[in-house]
């Protein structure tokens, strides 16, 4: 197998595009990346979507990009797996490079869901769960995440109002972030007074629902210097899966399908949590974030909400988290989300990250989380 590095991304900043259509909105970040990588051809592109038979009605979008952005009679497919699909498509092409069956290889994460009325949006979602033993039963995303937060909150002892951090820290950190849905920070008590949407899990529990895309170019390592002046070799991107259902699981408060992949992809890389400089984590609700600390190893059991309380996530902390805004701040187009992870660790390993920099980052992990914890893929990055 052969080394893989990132040579070069794109991305739209994520928000309400209702005057792009897909195909429009997945060029901008695919030629974006081409032209970062200085490339004008590639062997191979995989488009990471969730939702967008039914919020724009059209599936086979791997030959419908490929195609509008010139690049017809390349292979290309659509890769799927919930909102992991972005992180999905980067291990496609991760491995492609890796085998020697590609050598230059474009992947874009790609959501439009703000075009969605009503509770179309909230059915559409719901498809990553169990469609025999949850949804029938009324079960949302929002409220698979209400009852794990309940559930933590009373095995461990934790109030609601100690989850802020998570939420307030995400919020700050988006607010130097040109492609951040939400660029303004908010307080403690803006947190605890938020509206309720499904108990325990207020408005700025939960991250915003949003289009985007995002993309990167993939090549073998022993090549990348010639691209680009800043590639960043991708150490580690592996996969670890659950039970779809929380009924199903061991424990349904220990995220096993991030454990599972965590623990290969630092195998793979040779590194221990206490090598990371940074954390990409997938907040899509704030009790997810706790859960992914405490599965990655930052944190024991029932713990992971008070590296928030005690400021461990912040830029300069033990472990920065959401150091471009997250899932919360910068915006969640599903599909696309796991891209713009890898871009936002891609930005950090090479100091190119801003205002936001963290200080001396040199090694940074993304982690996608599709459904409520069934897929899950680690990528880790260094420059």
């Amino acid at each position: 197998m052969r080394d893989v590095s990132i040579i070069g991304f794109g991305q739209t900043p994520v928000g309400e595009h209702w005057e792009l259509s897909l195909r429009h909105i997945a060029a901008q970040a695919v030629l974006a990346a081409m032209q970062d990588a200085g490339i004008d051809r590639a062997d191979a592109l995989y488009v990471g979507n969730m939702i967008a038979s039914e919020t724009s009605g059209q599936h086979h979008l791997g030959a419908l990009v490929a195609d509008f952005v010139g690049l017809r009679g390349i292979e290309a497919f659509r890769v799927e797996a919930a909102c992991a699909s972005g992180a999905a498509a980067l291990r496609a092409g991760y491995l492609a490079v890796a085998s020697g069956a590609a050598d230059l290889v474009i992947v874009v994460g790609l959501e439009k869901m703000t075009d969605a009325i009503g509770n179309s949006i909230t059915t559409a979602l719901a498809e990553a769960a169990d469609a025999d033993y949850e949804t029938p039963h009324g079960l949302s995303f929002v409220s698979i995440n209400a009852l794990l937060m309940r559930r933590y909150m009373y095995e461990f002892g934790v109030r609601h109002e100690d989850f802020a951090g998570f939420a307030i820290t995400a919020h700050q950190n988006a607010v130097n972030n040109p492609y951040a849905m939400f660029r303004r920070p908010i307080t403690k008590e803006e947190f605890v007074q938020a509206r309720m949407i499904a108990d325990p899990i207020n408005l700025l529990d939960s991250s915003p629902v949003a289009d985007g895309a995002a993309a990167v170019v993939l090549c073998p390592t022993d090549q990348a210097r010639s691209f680009s002046e800043y590639p960043v070799h991708i150490r580690a991107c592996e996969v670890g899966t659950d039970s779809l259902a929380l009924h199903d699981r061991r424990d349904p408060l220990f995220l096993e399908a991030a454990y599972i992949s965590v623990q290969k992809a630092y195998a793979r890389a040779g590194v221990t949590p206490a090598d990371i400089d940074l954390f990409e984590l997938h907040d899509a609700f704030t009790i997810m974030a706790a859960l992914s600390l405490e599965a990655a190893g930052f944190a024991r059991r029932g713990e992971g909400v008070r590296l928030a309380m005690d400021g461990a996530i912040a830029l300069n902390g033990r472990i920065p988290i959401s150091t471009m805004g997250g899932l919360k701040g910068r915006g969640h187009p599903v599909g696309a989300t796991g891209v713009y992870q890898v871009i936002e660790v891609a930005q950090q390993v090479t100091g190119r990250a801003g205002a936001n920099q963290v200080p001396n980052a040199r090694l940074g992990m993304a982690q996608n989380i599709g459904g409520s914890g069934a897929t899950v893929i680690t990528t880790i990055l260094e420059a």
